[in-house]
């Protein structure tokens, strides 16, 4: 008999999060929200007077800092609350009705940081070096950094007034691809008849029959060739659109306008393509292993997703799961697993469980005064989701030392960064496992998974990465981005990455037209090198034993740039050692990997 997803109401209080750090109730949240309607207009009565003094400066940053802790609170609750039960009318309305404060609140703090600009370069230093701003020089600096890219008063009003227009691309691309698009019924390896979406997509590609992937592919890309010169439009749009923003706001190139404000020289993106570039041979051995184990005459895109060792079978519940991370987090120390034990036990950080309207996948989301609360839907026979854990974990523990260490306008770290706490996580936890198991079968299971890990978040990334380059160059060179150029730039990829001896589909050439994250343009980058760099910091700890100048990096927080918190951690990004050792990595566990299944 099939078990029932249980209703909200229906879950033990022991599985959920734990609130009441946030607000006592929901009458709680209804009063805060009531008093910042009220406090917020406030700061109208510092317009037109923070060059006076570095204390009037220093005050209006201050009372900037409590709305801001203010809108934390009340956007986290809220969140949780609807991410908990989507189907909670009451938690929707007060998301919605938070959104709609909170426009308002933009709109009369608007005038801070451009008021902040025009200070003159001698009363700006002078602030500076006032005792009443020593608490905010780093985020005063940054935002210093950006008065070259800062323009008049009129003109940033017509970039915010146009800011929907030059977006509106990303919306069409959705709606396109999850609402109006279709793409069938198919049947499974079992027989079963299912929808064909973009969700269930890669679970057909998993599929052990390869007559399935392979019908589930040109299926899948048949729809996209039929809305190519749409798609094609679209994302010509949006580069467009990112070049005419980096030109309007000085920048050389939009690749250096999307860098800037992590402070990111173009050499570490153009580094990273080439050290990938020069290790693909281990990439296409891996290929090749795959064809062998898979029996294939051939190999094709839709090939390589399928796991080469089946799902084990496991049945780990949730105080095995904690205790399994807890061992592999060992390393890091009792103040690291002490904390993340209370959070994930008695502290209830984590919601662990599914029930009847709640988000589907994983999150952490943690604030400066609040618990780093993580959202699970977590089954004792997926493996995975003991990974999934542990990442999130990271991400919490990240936030936990940053907020521990560091002012709340300094605490909060860049995306750069938060995928390095993650990943480094899962890479403990692989290395441990390793070190555990004399099951062959579980071993296999394990350098598959980090194999594939690495492809597809070095590898693949990068090529993604190089694709971005290439194209908004082309847009910049005053070359039309047409589907055809498109396809030319990304055909050309697709035969270096994937190599001589493997078979290109034509319909390939469209996935270019099909990844979200090329509406927002040069992020994808930032998932090989937090990879690369996870990776250097987990063998170093590992190597030495000594987790001390790593929790340090946790403590920073956004204290520093990405580039120089690496550094201090002793990961320079700056060069290819990281990335090269990363993919070395890669090579060794494809030799094991090949031992092993041979």
């Amino acid at each position: 008999m099939a078990t029932l997803t249980p209703s909200r109401s229906e879950v033990p209080v022991a599985d959920t999060w734990d609130l009441t750090p946030l607000f006592a109730d929901a009458s709680a949240w209804e009063a805060e929200l009531a008093a910042l309607a009220v406090r917020y207009p406030g700061i109208g009565d510092f317009q037109g007077s923070l060059a006076s003094s570095a204390a009037r400066l220093a005050e209006v940053l201050e009372f900037e800092k409590s709305i801001d802790q203010s809108v934390d609170r009340l956007r986290q609750y809220a969140a949780l609350c609807v991410a908990g039960d989507s189907s909670d009318s009451a938690a929707l309305d007060r998301e919605a009705r938070l959104d709609s404060l909170l426009v308002k609140v933009g709109e009369a703090f608007s005038f801070l940081a451009p008021e902040i600009q025009e200070l003159d370069d001698a009363t700006f230093a002078a602030f500076l070096a006032s005792s009443d701003l020593t608490g905010w020089t780093i985020p005063l600096t940054r935002l210093r950094r950006a008065k070259p890219h800062t323009l008049s008063a009129p003109e940033e009003r017509l970039l915010a007034l146009g800011g929907s227009v030059l977006a509106g691309h990303s919306e069409t691309f959705s709606q396109l691809t999850n609402v109006d698009m279709r793409f069938g019924n198919l049947k499974d390896g079992e027989g079963n008849e299912r929808e064909l979406t973009q969700s269930s997509f890669s679970s057909f590609l998993q599929q052990r029959d390869a007559s399935v992937r392979k019908a589930a592919f040109h299926q899948f890309y048949r729809e996209f060739s039929e809305h190519r010169f749409t798609l094609a439009s679209s994302l010509a749009s949006s580069m467009r659109g990112d070049v005419f923003r980096a030109r309007a706001r000085r920048h050389a190139s939009a690749r250096e306008a999307a860098l800037f404000p992590d402070n990111v020289p173009v050499a570490i993106y153009d580094n990273l393509i080439s050290a990938v570039r020069g290790r693909l041979e281990p990439l296409f051995r891996y290929f090749d292993l795959r064809r062998r184990v898979l029996k294939l005459e051939e190999i094709h895109h839709y090939d390589t997703y399928v796991p080469l060792v089946g799902e084990i079978q496991t049945n780990v519940p949730w105080d095995g799961a904690v205790d399994m991370v807890l061992e592999s987090l060992a390393p890091l120390g009792s103040d690291y697993t002490g904390v993340l034990a209370h959070g994930l036990r008695e502290g209830r950080w984590c919601d662990r469980y599914e029930n009847k309207g709640k988000r589907s996948g994983a999150f952490s989301y943690g604030t400066f005064t609040a618990p780093p609360y993580i959202m699970m839907n977590y089954k004792a026979d997926v493996f995975s989701d003991v990974y999934t854990l542990t990442h999130e974990a990271g991400h919490s523990m990240h936030t936990w030392y940053a907020r521990s260490a560091q002012l709340y306008q300094n605490h909060g770290y860049p995306i750069f960064l938060a995928e390095v706490a993650s990943t480094f996580n899962e890479v403990l936890l692989t290395g441990h496992l390793l070190e555990k198991t004399s099951d062959p079968h579980m071993r296999a299971f394990l350098i598959n998974r980090q194999i594939d890990d690495i492809r597809g978040t070095i590898y693949r990334q990068t090529m993604f990465a190089e694709f971005e380059r290439e194209a908004h160059a082309a847009e910049e060179r005053g070359e039309a981005l047409t589907l055809d150029r498109f396809q030319s730039i990304y055909a050309g990829l697709l035969r270096d990455y994937f190599g001589p001896r493997f078979a290109l589909d034509p319909e390939l050439e469209l996935e270019c037209l099909r990844i979200p994250h090329f509406y927002s343009a040069f992020y994808v980058y930032k998932y090989a090198t937090g990879l690369s760099a996870a990776i250097a910091l987990a063998t170093r700890v590992l190597e030495t034993g000594d987790a001390a100048t790593y929790l340090d990096f946790l403590r920073s927080g956004g204290s520093r740039f990405p580039i120089e918190a690496l550094q201090a951690a002793g990961v320079d990004m700056a060069t290819p050692g990281p990335v090269e050792a990363a993919l070395a990595l890669f090579e060794r566990r494809v030799d094991e990997l090949d031992a092993l299944l041979s």
